[in-house]
């Protein structure tokens, strides 16, 4: 299984608490899965789903993020990738033009403020900017 799972059906089938997989919810109604590392990545997603929080996203294991699809999906994707490179021995190059190549023109702005609110993603698109 991958660590993101890309889903425009809101079922009602979601992720309990003890699960370690979060629903990230898009302005446009999609729904993502990542899994629970994967989300942490961002530091206003690990305050919702804090259990010290008892906020209702860390209840629901769901995190709603007012962007549209688009522009989440690639937050999720830059997560995973995130993710699986965070333990990469210090001599290994990490393929950052790879994931920012990636990334469209027209979403780059909206891709940056969202960013910019998940907090610890936003250094991540500034070499969009720099081309």
């Amino acid at each position: 299984m991958t660590d993101v799972d890309m889903n425009g059906a809101d079922d009602a089938n979601g992720v309990d608490a003890g699960n370690d997989w979060v629903r990230i919810k898009s302005a446009d109604g999609f729904s993502f899965l990542v899994k629970r590392r994967v989300a942490m990545a961002s530091g206003t997603l690990r305050n919702m789903l804090s259990a010290d929080s008892n906020f209702k996203e860390a209840l629901a294991n769901t995190c709603p993020i007012e962007e549209r699809a688009a522009v989440v999906e690639k937050v999720c994707e830059y997560m995973s990738f995130k993710a699986h490179h965070e333990n990469a021995p210090p001599r290994e190059e990490i393929p950052v033009n790879e994931f920012t190549e990636r990334i469209p023109p027209e979403i780059a702005l909206e891709l940056l403020l969202a960013a910019d609110y998940l907090e610890d993603l936003s250094e991540a698109f500034l070499p969009v900017f720099l081309l």
